[in-house]
């Protein structure tokens, strides 16, 4: 195994610390629960006024931001060297962000099967034979040293959505106000943790970039017209009028004869508006080769819908081809961050 050395010479100052959880047991096996890690890291000259706030996705941690499973410079050292401050935060439950099985229930993994989604070109979707970024062999045989290193990252998580949610929620609206406005950038299943933010929080949160978020809205079985959730994510928001119950939304079918694009729920006219997330600078991102690159839309038809201006991006429509749903970890992640930061200069 060759240990790699990442080039840190743009750091000025690092943190680590804790949003704290609750204080709970009975005597004798009293703990702390749904605290969450965060690590900090500042540049030697701080150029933009909003830090960055990343959060990662299913069955991973801050790992994604710090280094490729190849060796290569991270997302988190690249936005600093640019001069942002950034803060990487381990969902509760995850990670080192303790874990309590009496109270956060049981949790699920990634298995070996499933992460072939991330690193092959072999999936049963149309676009998957066009992954050609992923710096390992992607095979079954698991041979690869950075298949493998990929691998080993992989960590337990809570299986329902919405209970990451609260917890991130929670902990999430606490460090804003701890730290100020910042630009949030989210991973799959972190998607719903930029919407709710910026729904309880609007005036801490400065823009939203969501690479791949959970989707497709509403429900993913197109023979139940029935809302699973709130749209773009399992908790309900500042839908007006109020949508109290997923069964308030009504629901049509927005049907596609495009064998690369699936057909889903959306919502029916009149559509609800999320206000809150109105105006806020927004960025959906999706890959060529996803799994994601068949629903995405979806989510941006319906961010349209409730009101909410973006700006929907297909990494091929600006030349950058072969990305799978691991982009940040891939041979062109920097090219990709590249990309985001071209957007998010802009923000005032």
């Amino acid at each position: 195994m060759k240990i790699s050395r990442i080039d840190q010479s743009h750091l000025g100052a690092k943190s680590i610390f804790y949003i704290d959880g609750e204080i709970v047991g009975e005597p004798g096996k009293r703990h702390m629960r749904n605290q969450m890690y965060v690590e900090a890291f500042f540049p030697r000259e701080q150029k933009h006024p909003w830090p960055i706030v990343f959060f990662h996705g299913a069955g991973q941690t801050n790992l994604n931001w710090l280094i490729t499973p190849d060796g290569r410079m991270g997302w988190a050292d690249y936005f600093v060297s640019k001069g942002y401050a950034v803060y990487l935060c381990e969902q509760p439950s995850r990670g080192r962000s303790a874990y309590h099985p009496e109270d956060n229930g049981p949790r699920m993994y990634h298995s070996l099967e499933s992460l072939q989604r991330f690193m092959s070109a072999a999936g049963s979707w149309p676009q998957s034979a066009r992954h050609t970024q992923w710096p390992g062999e992607g095979t079954m045989a698991f041979t690869d040293e950075t298949d493998r290193q990929f691998i080993a990252s992989q960590v337990e998580y809570l299986p329902r959505n919405a209970d990451s949610q609260r917890l991130v929620l929670d902990c999430g609206v606490r460090l804003l106000r701890e730290i100020g406005p910042a630009i949030l950038i989210t991973h799959s299943q972190a998607g719903p943790f930029g919407w709710l933010l910026a729904d309880a929080v609007p005036e801490l949160v400065r823009g939203v970039v969501a690479l791949e978020p959970s989707g497709p809205p509403f429900s993913a079985d197109l023979t139940c017209e029935k809302a699973q959730n709130y749209g773009i994510a399992d908790l309900p928001m500042h839908y007006e009028p109020l949508m109290e119950r997923p069964e308030d939304f009504r629901l049509q079918l927005l049907p596609s004869d495009d064998p690369e694009r699936n057909s889903g729920w959306v919502l029916a006219e009149p559509a609800p508006k999320l206000v809150r997330l109105a105006g806020l600078p927004i960025f959906v991102v999706v890959s060529e080769s996803s799994y994601h690159a068949g629903y995405d839309h979806l989510t941006s038809h319906v961010l349209s819908q409730c009101g909410v201006e973006h700006e929907f991006i297909r990494l091929e429509e600006h030349g950058i081809r072969g990305n799978g749903h691991m982009m940040m970890l891939e041979k062109n992640n920097l090219e990709i961050a590249d990309l985001i930061l071209n957007r998010i200069e802009k923000i005032k």
